[in-house]
């Protein structure tokens, strides 16, 4: 099972409606933190979970399910957290 695997795996536990998750790990080789083995991604997730909730809150509950793997496997996580209204909002406006 792969780094995005697992992390697929431990982010259902926020019962996302769509969850794209890139490795990025190719382009940051010879980075100190590729060093120590943690990898590089990119995600966009939406969840009716984060409702209510600020960008701050919405990474920790992220955090939170990704557990260890933020200790180690994990060395930087870029994250698009979004409510399934905002992603309505952001169709509308490509759409005019």
């Amino acid at each position: 099972m792969t780094a995005v695997d697992r992390m697929r795996e431990k982010l259902a536990a926020l019962a996302p409606l769509r969850l794209e998750v890139a490795d990025d790990s190719a382009k940051h080789a010879g980075h100190a933190g590729a060093k120590g083995g943690g990898g590089h991604y990119r995600m966009t997730i939406v969840s009716a979970r984060f409702a209510g909730c600020g960008t701050m809150q919405r990474h920790r509950l992220i955090y939170e399910a990704l557990g260890p793997m933020m200790r180690g496997e994990i060395h930087a996580l870029s994250i698009k957290a979004l409510t399934p209204e905002e992603v309505s909002v952001d169709s509308r406006k490509d759409s005019v």
